[in-house]
């Protein structure tokens, strides 16, 4: 993928989701919980971009606003469509979002959770074209037996209901019904953080193949950086509501520049039981998206921090080519990764 040559699908500017607390009787607003708090990145066609960040950082929140499940409060969420056109998805009513909604879709966490038990494999990947106008069933059945090979079922499933299959069959069923409606943008939050580790690979492997076959761009939400690597061409590292490093999955992994993304990777695992643990916890609980700290969200947990990092806010620059960081003291320290 050239990326001087291929166009940006999704780009996402200073995005912000704050919910508001409220107290009292009479319910009064005293505060906001900053989820997402001035969030920009974009995805080119065809790209794998991973979304990292330890639970409650607030990435799921930004996968919800760009799938416009949630109203972001303000910012904006730029779609490029088939034909050319930028639309902003962010001001859009839902009678305005219905025919963009088929272009745009999601991979739930809980393969269980997001399938009716009610209805039948075939009715639960066929509703979405059912809702998008495809009336005709036979037409619907043969969509969704293609589907279905597709994902690596077999077709005689199609009249069983999801309690008779495993996980890691029910998450390809959610898949299946994620491509229903050939869409140039798939979510995926943390789609295989409920399955074993062997099953894991497998969807993974299946998504890749997925993507090659039908040049699909994802944004991959998960929490383990081993599945990010394996599938992402580049990373986006988030801190309570922030991205605070954005690069090539090589760049992120092999060199990262933010003490966050060093502290990440020194608690992924290594598959040699006599290599040394090291330290991996971080020092301090992590920022109260409702009460920021001053200056960097991170300095009460940074081994790194100077007077700086506590009054000055740090912006997100660029410190190589397509290497974002934000960091007052990105350039001179020196961290490992993996």
């Amino acid at each position: 993928m050239s990326e001087t040559t291929t166009p940006w699908l999704l780009e996402v500017r200073h995005l912000r989701k704050s919910f508001p607390i409220r107290r009292g009787f009479n319910r009064k607003v005293v505060g906001a919980v900053r989820a997402v708090d001035d969030v920009s990145f974009a995805i080119r066609e065809g790209e794998t971009l991973g979304l990292v960040g330890e639970s409650g950082c607030g990435k799921t929140t930004t996968a919800r606003c760009i799938l416009r499940a949630m109203t972001p409060t303000s910012g904006e969420i730029l779609f490029r469509l088939a034909d050319g056109r930028i639309v902003d998805l962010s001001p859009l009513s839902r009678a305005e979002l219905r025919p963009l909604r088929p272009q745009i879709q999601m991979i739930f966490q809980d393969p269980f959770g997001s399938l009716n038990p009610r209805m039948t494999i075939f009715d639960n990947v066929g509703e979405p074209l059912l809702v998008n106008g495809l009336r005709d069933r036979r037409a619907r059945l043969e969509r969704v037996t293609a589907l279905l090979e597709l994902t690596g079922l077999r077709p005689e499933y199609l009249h069983r209901f999801p309690h008779a299959f495993s996980g890691g069959q029910r998450q390809r069923i959610g898949i299946a019904r994620a491509l229903a409606t050939e869409p140039r943008l798939v979510v995926a939050d943390e789609p295989v953080s409920a399955l074993d580790v062997s099953v894991q690979a497998q969807v993974l492997n299946l998504l890749l193949e997925i993507q090659a076959r039908l040049s699909l761009t994802f944004l991959f939400v998960a929490h383990d950086l081993s599945v990010v690597k394996h599938i992402s061409d580049r990373v986006a590292v988030m801190y309570v509501g922030q991205i605070v490093e954005l690069a090539t999955t090589a760049a992120i992994f092999g060199h990262p520049r933010h003490p966050y993304t060093a502290a990440l990777m020194r608690a992924v695992p290594a598959p040699d039981p006599h290599a040394p643990s090291g330290d991996v916890a971080l020092a301090g609980e992590v920022a109260n998206p409702a009460d920021p700290p001053p200056g960097c969200y991170f300095h009460p947990r940074c081994p790194f921090t100077t007077e700086t990092c506590r009054t000055e806010r740090p912006l997100l620059r660029e410190i190589g080519a397509g290497h974002l960081v934000r960091c007052h003291r990105a350039e001179e320290l020196a961290l490992t990764g993996i």
